[in-house]
């Protein structure tokens, strides 16, 4: 089903006067604490008055105009908690106001509709209690919406926020919703959201034949693009066949320009998943979530998840100072010992559970800097070099698909040095940031 021309005109329209001019607030507002505010402190990394630039999500800027290019329309929406407008009102509920608006389904990624299960948990179906629309999950067994789910819907709706890292599964739902669109011809409209951690790009691209649901298409571990941009990116350079039919629409931020990380904005943070707690954590992510595969604890268990580091034969203060004693800048660590614990909807049956674990404690102190996939593969080749009978990967399957391929674990297994395995995938991230170029928005 297509969109009217008086519909269509105004997406495009919407799209030309929305400009991503960077404003910033009359009012100086003080950084979001993290957890680790001192230390961040002492580096110089916080600056109490800091102006932040006023950002208007896809959400906000369809809100200002009305919802006109949904009005008389039957829509599915995919979203979960963290689809709110600058005032915190849902989405959903925005949408239910409106008397021309009738929400026929609503589709939840891994972590559900509410954003509390976790990570891996079935995720189950429901009504929502507030529309009395059907809730349908897109995690498990059914990752795409079916005709029976899609039944009377004009158009589908996308919001989610997201953190930047190609095996964050939000992505994949995205590009499942993509499918379904170019399937049984129905518009897809993504309302754009920043992308927390920029336009920087590291790690490795993914390997053909290693597609899974964290990792489907051909980009590096953090890709540096907004789910608008990456949406046309998907489509552009056909990553998922039989996209040529799909009428896509992005509704644009204002005011984000993607160079500018969330610290920085004047958006609240709404944890995406249950360990993704603050934006500290955005940016240690890309790199620190590859120990789900290693035998090294990435802080599940912890109020610290992917910022605390660990195992109970770990040297924390050796750690630190060859840590620090790399080329990898912008971050700075301290020794922490730990005990992971069982932590019900965030981390059940953490590795090393009830063990006192000794590590590192990571702060990012310059994000232009920090480069998260790097201080990965030195934290690796500098504990197997300590302790190479300890060191170990929890599984094959594990690493090889969250690294997109089987490299990183053969080159550390095979004793490659930290600046061998770095310098493997510096040729692919040249030839992607020429075809992320062509996509950039902002």
């Amino acid at each position: 089903m297509k969109l009217d021309s008086k519909h269509l005109l105004l997406s495009l329209m919407m799209f030309g006067l929305w400009s991503c001019t960077t404003t910033p607030s009359g009012t100086p507002q003080e950084e979001i604490p993290g957890p680790h505010e001192d230390q961040q402190m002492e580096m110089g990394s916080i600056q109490v008055l800091q102006e932040k630039v006023i950002v208007h999500t896809g959400l906000d800027v369809l809100e200002k105009m009305g919802f006109e290019p949904l009005l008389g329309r039957n829509v599915g929406v995919v979203t979960n908690h963290t689809a709110v407008n600058k005032k915190g009102a849902h989405l959903v509920d925005l949408l239910h106001a409106n008397s021309d608006i009738s929400i026929k389904a609503i589709f939840a990624p891994e972590h559900g509709f509410r954003g509390k299960e976790q990570g891996g948990d079935a995720i189950p179906g429901g009504t929502d209690p507030n529309t009395g629309a059907p809730i349908h999950s897109l995690y498990g067994a059914q990752r795409e919406p079916n005709p029976e789910m899609l039944q009377g819907i004009d158009v589908l709706i996308f919001d989610i926020q997201d953190v930047g890292t190609r095996f964050y599964t939000y992505i994949s739902t995205m590009g499942y919703v993509l499918e379904a669109g170019a399937k049984y011809d129905i518009p897809v409209m993504i309302l754009d959201r920043p992308n927390p951690i920029g336009r920087s790009i590291n790690g490795n691209v993914l390997d053909e034949g290693f597609e899974s649901f964290v990792g489907r298409y051909k980009i590096p571990i953090r890709y540096g693009l907004s789910m608008g941009e990456l949406a046309r990116m998907i489509v552009g350079e056909k990553m998922i066949p039989g996209l040529e039919r799909l009428e896509l629409h992005v509704v644009e931020c204002e005011g984000w320009t993607g160079e500018l990380y969330w610290s920085q904005l004047d958006l609240t943070w709404l944890p995406p998943s249950p360990n993704m707690r603050n934006t500290n954590e955005t940016l240690t992510y890309p790199g620190l979530c590859l120990l789900e595969g290693v035998r090294i604890n990435e802080g599940r268990g912890t109020e610290f998840p992917f910022e605390y580091v660990g195992t109970p034969y770990m040297d924390g203060k050796l750690l630190a100072r060859e840590l620090m004693a790399t080329e990898v800048e912008g971050f700075t660590v301290e020794p922490v010992s730990y005990t992971p614990v069982d932590m019900p909807g965030a981390a059940m049956n953490p590795l090393f559970e009830g063990e006192v674990v000794n590590g590192v404690n990571i702060v990012v102190t310059d994000p232009d800097k920090f480069k998260a996939v790097d201080f990965l593969i030195h934290l690796l080749v500098i504990t197997k070099k300590n302790y190479p009978t300890e060191f170990g990967w929890r599984s094959t399957r594990g690493p090889d698909r969250l690294w997109g391929g089987s490299g990183l674990r053969e080159m550390v297994d095979a004793g490659k040095s930290a600046s061998e395995i770095i310098e493997s995938y510096q040729h692919e991230l040249k030839e992607f940031e020429k075809i992320q170029a062509k996509y950039l928005i902002y």
